[in-house]
């Protein structure tokens, strides 16, 4: 299945995407957050699908998309996780994942407006795969990871990098600005995906292709991330883990290149999708 949220902001409504359009799902009583996972939901959702399809209502073609899962308890990232990115960045391959974490307030849809913050000077863009986990996770061990993914989506990990590299702190500081976690258009189930380790992602800024890479250059693989993550901290269902960024961000660019108002930014995710988001300044 793929899930997507629709409708205004802070008002979104459940829906699903088939091969004939977008189908408004809000009859089946849930929306997709930890609850519905946690019990079940995905496999309760499709049951009642088969039972009510031929009466959905579709989504008109326009609708506003937010995104399509609710506010998750966490979202974690995976930093420097394709080797061409840390060659870029002038940074070592690490040995182990680097974990931070972005405040789940930047959560936004696929299509809204890439907001520029106040003072920034070094907002960059970076494609990511997101993993959605399913089942709680504590202590998990890689061989049974698969059991604790409800799916997948496309995420725009936002950065400013002056606030994540000269500000002297933590990376979250540039990570977490309002807007900076555009997710969606939809989330994809794990049997929509065939090999999550040879999916191609891109990303251009006004129609100038600055990602092109594969998740098969992955320096830790999905599986691994999860279990190692959950040695960590306990995953709830729901929770966004974005795996990383393959090389072409404009911090890595010579002169480097960063974003203003105006810009539009596209991307997408062989699978899971394209989103597009225009950047205007803070007001």
């Amino acid at each position: 299945m793929k899930l997507i949220r629709f409708g205004l902001p802070g008002a979104e409504k459940p829906g699903v995407v088939t091969s004939e359009g977008m189908f408004d799902v809000s009859s089946f009583g849930e929306d997709f957050g930890e609850k519905f996972f946690e019990t079940d939901g995905l496999a309760r959702l499709e049951q009642w699908w088969n039972a009510n399809s031929a009466t959905a209502p579709k989504v008109a073609e326009g609708t506003r998309l937010g995104s399509p899962i609710m506010r998750p308890s966490k979202i974690i990232c995976i930093g420097l996780n394709y080797a061409d990115h840390a060659k870029e960045t002038n940074a070592a391959i690490p040995k182990e994942p680097i974990v931070f974490f972005k405040s789940t307030t930047a959560l936004v849809g696929p299509n809204d407006d890439l907001v520029i913050p106040k003072n920034s000077v070094k907002t960059d863009w970076e494609v990511e795969l997101a993993v959605i986990i399913g089942k709680k996770a504590a202590y998990i061990e890689e061989k049974d990871a698969e059991d604790h993914i409800a799916g997948y989506a496309l995420h725009n990990d936002y950065s400013e990098r002056e606030f994540q590299i000269e500000r002297g702190g933590q990376w979250v500081k540039g990570k977490s600005c309002d807007t900076f976690a555009p997710l969606g258009p939809w989330m994809a189930t794990k049997d929509e995906i065939k090999d999550i380790n040879n999916l191609r992602l891109w990303l251009t800024v006004n129609g100038n292709k600055y990602q092109d890479g594969t998740t098969a250059n992955l320096i830790f693989k999905v599986p691994f991330i999860v279990s190692y993550l959950s040695q960590f901290m306990t995953l709830l269902p729901g929770d966004v883990i974005s795996t990383g960024t393959p090389a072409g961000v404009g911090l890595g660019m010579n002169p480097q290149v960063y974003l203003k108002a105006g810009d539009v930014i596209e991307l997408g995710i062989d699978g899971l999708g394209a989103s597009r988001q225009q950047a205007v300044a803070w007001k």
